[in-house]
């Protein structure tokens, strides 16, 4: 289930997003969770099953664009489906009324999850 951030949960977000190859600064780590907090056109989310929070999905609001900039999942959960059931969460709430895009760094797997959910359709 897909959950929006909240300040008790900044350890948890902070440790998912460390699993991202650029989540290893723990400074910068500390930014972005800020920058989630205070912005607010930056949105988090996290996913939750069984009490476990097992990945996040954050996005920021440019004009008629989101743009989802970071995706993580517990590497004991991944390829099972769960940043795919991110990315459908998340187009279920902002698109019509957004474009929805992906960093560089994530655009390939967006673009897959993408087709793979259009083509189910």
């Amino acid at each position: 289930m897909l959950n929006r951030y909240k300040k008790n949960s900044e350890k948890i977000a902070m440790g998912l997003l460390s699993f991202m190859p650029e989540g290893k600064d723990v400074k910068k780590l500390q930014q972005t969770i800020k920058e989630y907090e205070t912005n607010e056109d930056w949105h988090l989310y996290l996913w939750k099953e069984d009490d476990d929070v097992i990945g996040a999905i954050g996005l920021r609001v440019d004009g008629d664009k989101a743009i989802i900039q970071h995706i993580s999942v517990n590497p004991s959960h991944r390829n099972v489906g769960i940043g795919k059931k991110l990315i459908q969460e998340i187009r279920k709430l902002y698109e019509p009324r957004y474009e929805l895009h992906a960093v560089d760094t994530i655009q390939q797997y967006f673009q897959r999850c993408i087709q793979d959910d259009d083509s189910a359709n």
